[in-house]
């Protein structure tokens, strides 16, 4: 596939390892959470761009979730993409120090990081939308935009220390392996084996159940949706689009009216579509292809979302008693995410355990295991931590993707409401 073209408009040649942020499971699951927000007049618009329209009327024109994990498939291809897939700050160093991004700022060259890349990638789908790029660029685009987004939801792809984790050892079940590894995928594959049996059925939301596509992730979304977007996190949804108002505040004359309206999933629909309605005016007006460095603005603040992300890191991910005998070790040279393990479908991060949800994918190692017992893997599955994180990275994509793609009529004369009637019982 030719990349030349948004290769040059995303960040120029770079020269950088290869890496890989949630494995295909938590991607296509973020994708997914993701395609069941979309307004109806988005998903059509996404399938063109992808050059992919099913025939069959049961199902939608495509997926989300296969092009999720393209920038990590493909990667062999494009070792310039690398650095957009993480960031980190010179003076992070977790648990000890959290730096997001600190007196020194972003370690790496400016906005050559996920936070530039979703600024840039947005921004050349606006293009596409303007009628001033090709639909190669926003092909492209549009699967490094659903990739970053997903990037931006994993502790460990905000910091560099130790290549994000990749050089420190842990042990897992008994089991070696790494702490980016633990987080790409380990985690995620034993919560599969442990989804309560009752979510292997439909729930009774045709949203939902229309943009599942028989993956073996599927009771886990049900379940996601279910006890958490609409019911833990109910009332917080809406605040995960939220974005600091910049110092140059715009006047109350300048602000968008559009009527507001409740879906049956609790929060406003409109607050997935309204707060992100200045994106293609913001963004042609504030990014051009020579973009030398970006920031939030008040529709677009990927920096803002990661900040509570990156706390985890030295809350619980990183924990500190890897810094301490016998788990201290040679740290990792240089900064970088370059991960030591092969791309992996969510079939073959399953296999990796057994029935009952144990880790049986690695060598044996006599080493004390500090990453399997309730104080760490207890606290990640009471708190719902994977879950929730994974919902954020869904909703917020379907704000991006909503902004840029649904027609303004959509949000008229109850024109939303329609489209939610469909959750109704």
């Amino acid at each position: 596939m030719k990349l030349s073209a948004v290769s040059a408009l995303l960040v120029g040649c770079l020269s950088a390892p290869g890496v890989f942020a949630w494995g295909a499971a938590g991607h296509e699951i973020v994708a997914t959470i993701a395609q069941i927000h979309l307004h109806p007049t988005v998903l059509p618009k996404l399938c063109t761009i992808l050059n992919y329209t099913s025939t069959n009327p049961n199902e939608p024109q495509c997926h989300l979730a296969p092009i999720s994990t393209w920038a990590d498939r493909f990667k062999y291809r494009m070792r310039w993409s690398a650095a957009l897939h993480y960031v980190g700050a010179r003076d992070d160093y977790p648990s000890k120090t959290c730096a997001f991004p600190g007196e020194h700022g972003w370690a790496g060259s400016t906005d050559k990081n996920v936070l530039g890349g979703i600024h840039n990638t947005t921004y050349l789908l606006d293009e596409w939308t303007q009628g001033t790029s090709s639909v190669h660029v926003a092909d492209e685009a549009l699967r490094f935009l659903v990739h970053f987004i997903g990037d931006l939801h994993m502790p460990l792809h905000l910091t560099g220390r130790d290549r994000g984790g990749n050089s420190v050892k842990v042990l897992f079940d008994g089991r070696q392996t790494n702490l980016h590894s633990l987080w790409d995928g380990l985690l995620i594959a034993k919560t599969l084996r442990t989804v309560p049996r009752k979510y292997d059925h439909p729930l009774p939301l045709p949203q939902v159940e229309y943009n599942l596509r028989g993956a073996i992730y599927d009771s886990w979304i049900r379940r996601i949706m279910w006890e958490g977007i609409l019911g833990e996190w109910k009332d917080e949804v809406s605040s995960w689009l939220t974005c600091p108002v910049p110092e140059t505040q715009v006047t109350a004359e300048s602000q968008p009216m559009v009527p507001a309206s409740t879906s049956t999933f609790g929060y406003t629909w409109n607050s997935i579509i309204s707060l992100w309605n200045y994106l293609s005016t913001s963004v042609s007006a504030s990014f051009s292809p020579t973009i030398t460095e970006v920031s939030d603005t008040e529709s677009l603040c990927p920096q803002h979302w990661a900040q509570p992300i990156h706390k985890l890191n030295c809350d619980l991910v990183w924990p500190a008693a890897l810094d301490e005998p016998p788990y201290i070790q040679a740290q990792g040279h240089g900064y970088g995410h370059d991960d030591d393990h092969a791309w992996l479908s969510p079939e073959d991060e399953l296999a990796m355990f057994d029935n009952s949800g144990r880790f049986v994918g690695t060598g044996d190692n006599d080493q004390v295991d500090t990453t399997s017992g309730r104080e760490y893997t207890g606290v990640i599955a009471d708190q719902r931590i994977l879950e929730k994180l994974m919902a954020q990275g869904g909703i917020r994509l379907a704000g991006v993707l909503n902004s840029l793609f649904a027609d303004d009529d959509g949000l008229q004369e109850g024109g939303d409401r329609k489209v939610l009637s469909v959750f109704m019982d």
